[in-house]
């Protein structure tokens, strides 16, 4: 075998077990306590993370300050963020209830391409979407895939894996704490 087929293969293999998940949304569906969104995130809330590009360093830590509002169909989240470098971002979601699909939602914000779309289950949240994200002067498509597990009744984990093109290029890990 030549030298370009034998790096093919590597690549082909990496890329494989690059987006290999064993993780499903349906193992989590007897995990108490049970998470509903519009109960955990309306309120104040605030949220403190990093992101770790794909070889472990962090690169940024923040902290976020939520005000979300329920009106029984949106969610809205108002999140202001604050960076390690002093740097500040808002951003506001839009998150709809499915009424027709049990525990789904679908929802947008700036920077979000399309709709992110995700459910619940258990205490288990898995939302996916595509990011326009600033780097520098510069802006990438990303896919991001959320998982959220609330831990106890005013916790909550999220670890987000950030791709592109199906390759990682880190995780965000954030720390919710509802405050009201």
């Amino acid at each position: 075998m030549n030298k370009v087929c034998k790096y093919l293969i590597l690549f082909v293999a990496f890329l494989y077990l690059n987006n290999c998940s064993t993780m499903n949304l349906e193992d989590y569906k007897n995990n108490n306590p049970k998470l509903v969104l519009e109960n955990f995130f309306s309120g104040k809330t605030v949220a403190r993370g990093v992101f770790e590009d794909r070889f472990g360093n962090i690169k940024k830590y923040f902290k976020v300050d939520i005000i979300g509002t329920w009106d029984g169909k949106t969610l809205i989240l108002e999140e202001n963020f604050i960076y390690n470098d002093g740097s500040k971002e808002f951003r506001k979601w839009t998150i709809n209830k499915d009424i027709k699909k049990l525990n789904h939602y679908s929802g947008f914000a700036d920077g979000v391409i399309g709709l992110a779309n995700g459910s619940t289950s258990g205490n288990a949240f898995n939302w996916k979407y595509k990011f326009k994200l600033k780097v520098g002067n510069k802006f990438y498509k990303v896919d991001f895939d959320d998982w959220m597990f609330l831990q106890e009744e005013n916790y909550l984990i999220n670890i987000a894996q950030v791709k592109k093109f199906g390759i990682t290029l880190g995780k965000v890990i954030l720390f919710f704490e509802k405050i009201s």
